[in-house]
């Protein structure tokens, strides 16, 4: 009954408030009844007073809503002034934080607004113009290290009279868990625990002006709550960055014990300030990067885990971050991220008997953030087989999610991570390793290394993927070019799936469809030449395969370029009679029947019409022009052909009624990579060692003659002019089991792109098919008589042959190996911190603190 009345009285305050005529003045005990003498939780606080009334209150009383979050302020400053030692203190404060909570969104929507807390409170000290912003970040943070109140004490004494002083702590004394700098062991609470979270979404609430700012303004203007939050003047910075860092990674959902079901018999607390910590860790390193001569505090602490600088950055949860240099640091955060990045995959003979976590998106967001500013990190996850603790993970959610609209994003963090490792040796090398894991994932059974399950989930998200995946075609193929010189032994499945995107990316139609489209052919002619290279003694199944689909080859180098040929594929692309065969063709490779002797479509090399038509199938589909947005039927389908893992199941389609951020455009694969030699020079190695910092590594331009093309080179110099980059031309993926494009479409009387002879003849010369071609002069012969002779039917003969044969001095000279390494850009730092804060938006729903406010910098979607 009690609680009902207390209710009841907050809700006549606030509306009262909103009610008045007249303003309410600063000093009238009015203001206290919203904090005082009740315990109304957030959950409450946000169904009592609604997003009309904030909005109503705003334009009509502006003054009382000043006035409210002043207040509010006020009493929470007042109570870190008293060490807030009492519990009236405790539930004042909770109840002010959970009233900001829900009232900053609403003032940071309004523009008018925007500088409101960044103005002087009230004082009678004139002297005195700390902004209404500082105050609130300083007694936030005073507060999650106030003990007895977030953390437990340390000294012995006890009552409020000889409790420490709020304002003499050391924090460094009080960080939450044992970790990176920090050994002691810390006691659990689960009640401190319950305020820590609530006061660190206060937090977060207050660092999310960003999105009420369109994605062009956020470049120019810096956002002043994380700016100071990072900056020197914050005295709790170290153990902040250190309490959130270790909360993170020390978090375990299967718990000390590991019994089963115990997520269902125990509240978990450390769960939601995990997920918060990790949010608040990856929006504070989102910070632009300002070198600066201010010295950052220091402790003894963590002094022998952060490495000097000359120089800091002025952010200082970065400077700490890239700091961080020794091993056992760099083991207890990897293990961490690879222990709730796993979380999905662990499997159980119990059903939901393991707590499954959902902040992989976070978690993949923070992994990069740590390899982009600290590089002995990235070092040191390469240097070992952990790193395959990462990369399988990444490749479930890739595959679980190729089909559901509402993950595109996710696709995009997954690969853009690949991109980023397989610009490093290590990489490639560690892929080598076998995969013997039972991952859930729809693909078909195989035994072979992790290069091979790499192959494999990529072939499934260009085949089977979701249509607004084109944009990472380029991505996924020059990962497998990156790592392509350091693979030892493709398995069968592998082979033929690089051969079937061959098939796929060279047919005519597919190609005179884009000017960029042959690009993705130069790719796997570059995987193949380099395996062929560089690694052909173990590789006997993808030398078989090419020999069993060297047709494909000589397609490929006599394509046609007269304009009669052209116009031609690009007329005839809807011949009926190639719809069946391709999708019989498409079934017999989903179901790896490599061994039938009966393939026409593979086996008969006179027939050329029944290779490459999986671009040929339907009409061309109007892409949206936002990146996630409603797909057909028939997109969402699975092919549902291939062998199921156990416990596996095919993607799905997002639920209607699920909530999708728009995301911004992903730059294109030359304005991401630059290409390097892959061999670092000496002083690149010295500089590691030294840890001196270094931007980025000078290109290295090694041309091979016609083996090598540039992705940037000005191609359609020779062919009508095109549209503008942001209407260019998309592909699309519109039917089940097959690869397909759509055709640039003229809108506002521009004129579409068509392709030309002189385009083909540009790129079709510079085709990299030396190698390809003199392998195929060699042993096409050499097989077909050992064959004849020895009267072979069995294929497991001809591998055996091919392994014990070489091409040694009989291939052209090696080229050089060039890998495309990530290089950030103002495009991606865009992409990301969009993806970022609407992940946070998303997964912010109890309480939905932005659900009901106007977001500008994505856009809100209910499907």
């Amino acid at each position: 009954m009690g609680n009902a009345d207390t209710k009841l009285n907050f809700r006549k305050a606030i509306i009262q408030l909103a009610n008045k005529n007249q303003p309410i003045k600063p000093e009238d005990a009015f203001w206290e009844q919203f904090w005082a003498e009740h315990q109304t939780s957030v959950q409450d606080v946000f169904a009592l007073v609604t997003s009309n009334e904030i909005r109503k209150l705003r334009l009509e009383q502006p003054e009382n809503l000043a006035t409210l979050c002043y207040k509010a302020t006020e009493r929470i400053v007042k109570a870190v002034d008293n060490s807030c030692r009492t519990s009236t203190d405790h539930q004042a404060v909770l109840n002010c934080t959970r009233l900001l909570t829900r009232i900053i969104p609403y003032i940071f929507e309004d523009n008018e607004w925007k500088d409101f807390f960044w103005s002087s409170l009230p004082s009678n000290d004139k002297n005195d113009s700390t902004p209404l912003a500082q105050s609130l970040i300083n007694a936030i943070c005073d507060l999650l290290f106030c003990p007895d109140f977030t953390v437990t004490a340390t000294n012995k004494k006890s009552g409020p009279d000889k409790a420490e002083e709020l304002a003499n702590i050391d924090s460094c004394e009080y960080i939450w868990e044992t970790g990176v700098g920090f050994a002691s062991s810390i006691p659990k609470n689960s009640q401190m625990e319950s305020k820590r979270c609530e006061l660190l979404k206060l937090l977060l609430t207050c660092l999310s002006e960003t999105i009420y700012r369109p994605p062009n303004i956020n470049d120019n203007q810096p956002n002043r709550w994380i700016q100071y939050f990072t900056s020197a003047e914050n005295r709790h910075a170290l153990p902040l960055f250190t309490s959130l860092l270790n909360t993170v990674c020390a978090y375990d959902p299967i718990g000390s014990f590991g019994v089963p079901y115990n997520h269902l018999l125990f509240q978990d607390f450390q769960e939601p300030l995990a997920e918060v910590c990790l949010q608040l860790l990856i929006v504070t390193l989102d910070h632009d990067v300002i070198t600066c001569s201010t010295p950052s505090p220091n402790s003894s602490v963590i002094s022998s885990s952060l490495h000097a600088e000359e120089t800091v950055i002025d952010n200082l949860f970065i400077n700490y971050l890239s700091r961080i240099h020794r091993d056992e640091d760099f083991s207890f955060m990897l293990k961490g991220i690879t222990r709730l990045l796993n979380n999905p995959l662990v499997q159980s003979y119990l059903p939901n008997s393991t707590k499954r976590l959902y902040c992989h998106q976070e978690l993949l967001v923070f992994f990069w953030k740590i390899c982009d500013f600290n590089k002995k990190f990235l070092y040191f996850v390469l240097k070992s087989s952990d790193v395959l603790d990462i990369l399988v993970p990444i490749l479930y959610h890739l595959n679980d999610s190729r089909a559901d609209q509402s993950r595109v994003g996710l696709m995009h963090i997954g690969v853009f991570i690949l991109l980023l490792l397989s610009g490093e040796r290590n990489f490639g090398v560690r892929l080598n390793k076998p995969y013997v894991a039972t991952v859930p994932m729809d693909i078909p059974v195989f035994s072979g290394t992790h290069a091979d399950l790499l192959i494999t989930v990529f072939h499934k998200i260009i085949a089977t993927g979701h249509q607004r995946l084109q944009p990472l075609f380029d991505c996924l193929l020059t990962i497998l070019v990156n790592v392509s010189p350091y693979l030892k032994t493709l398995s069968m499945v592998a082979a033929i799936k690089l051969l079937h995107l061959l098939e796929a990316f060279s047919t005519p139609w597919f190609l005179f469809s884009s000017p960029s489209n042959h690009h993705l052919v130069f790719f796997l002619l570059e995987i193949f030449n380099n395996i062929i290279q560089y690694q052909f003694d173990g590789n006997s199944n993808l030398i078989y395969t090419i020999i069993r689909k060297r047709q494909v080859f000589h397609t490929l180098a006599n394509i046609p370029t007269d304009m009669n040929s052209i116009n031609k594929c690009l007329n005839s692309r809807k011949m009926s009679g190639r719809i069946q065969k391709t999708a019989n063709f498409m079934k017999k490779l989903e179901q790896n029947n490599y061994n039938d002797d009966n393939d026409e479509e593979c086996e008969n090399e006179n027939d050329s019409e029944n290779i490459g038509h999986l671009a040929e199938i339907t009409e061309p589909k109007k892409i949206e022009s936002e990146i996630i947005g409603e797909a057909s039927d028939e997109d969402m389908k699975s092919d549902g052909q291939d062998v199921l893992q156990p416990g596996s199941k095919p993607a799905e389609p997002c639920l209607p009624g699920t909530l999708n951020a728009t995301l911004l455009e992903t730059p294109a694969i030359n304005q991401m990579t630059e290409k390097e030699s892959a061999h670092p020079s000496q002083q690149l190695l010295n500089d590691i060692t030294t840890n001196t910092e270094h931007t980025s590594t000078p290109i290295t331009e090694i041309t091979n003659g016609e083996t090598d093309i540039d992705l940037d080179d000005n191609e359609n110099k020779s062919t009508t002019p095109i549209k503008s980059p942001t209407q260019a031309f998309k592909r699309a993926i519109n039917t089940r089991g097959s690869i397909r494009v759509t055709q640039n479409i003229a809108q506002n009387n521009q004129i579409i792109w068509r392709a030309n002879s002189e385009w083909v003849q540009s790129w079709r010369a510079k085709l990299p098919l030396q190698t390809i071609m003199r392998l195929l002069q060699v042993l096409v012969p050499q097989v077909e008589k050992i064959c004849i002779d020895k009267g072979l039917t069995d294929e497991s003969e001809i591998l055996k042959f091919l392994q014990h044969g070489t091409l040694v001095g009989l291939l052209p000279v090696p080229h050089p190996i060039l890998i495309r390494k990530y290089q950030a850009n103002s495009g991606t730092t865009a992409w990301f911190r969009t993806y970022m804060w609407g992940i946070i938006y998303l997964r912010n729903v109890d309480p939905a603190i932005w659900y009901e406010t106007e977001v500008k910098l994505f856009e809100i979607q209910r499907v």
